[in-house]
């Protein structure tokens, strides 16, 4: 019986000197001081704001490695040569699912399975999105403001627009097109219809806000508003109207009572609210600011302090979109300084991802692809005027739709069927691009109570006090 073999002992690596660590052979040179490898890593992940076509190379390229990798009977992973001592070996085996839970290995298989689309889904995606509009419609007057939101699609199919003093409605099932009202003196800095599409709240440059009945063209009642300054931003929860004021101060009115002022929230934005939307269940709801401040409130309280207030973004924030398929899911976009797109987590209020787009954010809206799945769509100001989607999770750039207009895009909406996008521009036009697959998705019982209830008694409900 032979004896038992003693451990060989083995001098750890952190233990080597620098020279030793660092020389090698006069015909083999070190691998640490090559940027081979920093190049090879660079050019495995394109950046997300890189065309289609490049997302599609790269992925291309990896699989084809991939592939002959395995041809012939290699690790693609796997190196040839070492150019250092290989690290000392642990005196037992380790055990791999010592702390791996079934949960915690679906989350991280979650994370792991979509980082790109296969290049024929990419390719196939690219040569769907169109490189003109379908439609043109004339803006004439249109104030080129980035802070003002001057279009909003109803979901009966009807689009309403702000042109200086004056709001127009356009049928996109019928093609006609009729004047609402004029506002002699103030001009219109922001539109919304409810949420059942009957009725168009009008924000205007004095502070007040008109609402207004499309279908007797009749103007319901006016809040007024203990602001002086515009209201560039506004928001409807069934009979639950905010509005954002230009000195950074919230307000909650109810539509319902003639003392509309149920409650306001202050000294979280230091300047201009220029973006407010609610959540799809309306529980919460975001704001955000002139002062790249971004957040994120109870809906169902009417004052208090905002659950998350996030600075990540370096100019205003005007574009957001809440998930449709993950209501804690929410996208900000920042301005000219910024040109970024945040993502957010809402119940913890981490930032989850993030994509520099290298141009002003004017609008943010979900879509879906067939093929690919979910989409954020950006409009984008200076300098592109262009169009541009992203896969999400992945962050990979589907499609682009470049100079999409000649001036600075200044907003952008879908249609009710989310398959078309509205933008509208500095150069007085309204185009329609379609983008989007139609696509229904089963809502909890507690959405569809939600839905069920969303402006059908808001007839009962309006009534001027």
């Amino acid at each position: 019986m032979s004896p038992p073999k003693t451990a060989k002992l083995r001098r750890s690596t952190s233990l080597l000197t620098l020279q030793e660590a660092t020389t090698s052979d006069r015909f083999i040179p070190s691998h640490k001081n090559s940027t081979t490898s920093k190049l090879t890593a660079a050019s495995e992940r394109p950046h997300p704001n890189a065309s289609p076509q490049t997302h599609i190379k790269a992925q291309t390229n990896k699989i084809y490695q991939h592939h002959v990798a395995e041809a012939c009977g290699l690790d693609v992973n796997s190196r040839i040569l070492s150019y250092r001592p290989l690290p000392p070996e642990r005196s037992k085996p380790l055990n791999l699912f010592s702390h791996i839970t079934l949960g915690s290995l679906c989350k991280a298989l979650e994370r792991t399975t979509g980082k790109s689309l296969r290049p024929s889904l990419a390719s196939e995606r690219a040569k769907k999105i169109p490189t003109a509009p379908d439609r043109v419609l004339d803006a004439p007057n249109i104030v080129d403001d980035f802070y003002l939101n001057l279009v909003s699609w109803s979901l009966t199919n009807l689009i309403v627009i702000g042109l200086e003093d004056a709001v127009y409605v356009w049928n996109a099932s019928t093609g006609s097109v009729g004047l609402l009202c004029e506002t002699p003196g103030s001009l219109i800095t922001s539109l919304r219809w409810s949420g059942d599409g009957s009725y168009i709240s009008i924000g205007k440059d004095d502070g007040s806000i008109e609402i207004w009945d499309i279908e007797t063209n009749s103007r319901l009642r006016t809040l007024a508003s203990s602001s002086t300054g515009r209201v560039a931003s506004h928001c409807w929860l069934l009979h639950l109207l905010t509005s954002g004021s230009k000195e950074g101060t919230i307000y909650h009115s109810d539509v319902r009572v003639s003392s509309h002022l149920v409650g306001k929230r202050e000294n979280t934005h230091l300047a201009e609210v220029c973006g407010i939307e609610y959540r799809g269940d309306g529980q919460q709801f975001c704001s955000g600011g002139n002062d790249n401040v971004v957040a994120i409130w109870d809906a169902r309280n009417m004052s208090g302090d905002a659950l998350f207030q996030k600075t990540n973004h370096r100019a205003a924030v005007k574009a957001m979109a809440w998930c449709p398929y993950q209501s804690l899911l929410l996208a900000t976009g920042g301005g000219t300084s910024d040109k970024s797109i945040h993502f957010w987590n809402t119940s913890t209020g981490a930032r989850v991802n993030l994509i520099e787009t290298e141009s002003q954010i004017s609008s943010l809206n979900w879509g879906y692809a067939k093929g690919t799945g979910y989409e954020v769509v950006a409009t984008h100001g200076y300098p592109s005027n262009s169009i541009s989607l992203f896969n999400y999770p992945t962050l990979q750039k589907t499609g682009e739709v470049l100079q999409a207009h000649d001036s600075r895009i200044l907003n952008g909406c879908l249609s009710p069927d989310g398959t078309t996008l509205a933008t509208v521009s500095g150069d007085e036009n309204l185009k329609f691009w379609s983008l989007f697959d139609f696509y229904r998705q089963a809502r909890p019982d507690a959405e569809e109570s939600f839905a069920s209830n969303d402006g059908k008694h808001m007839g009962k409900l309006m009534n001027i006090r």
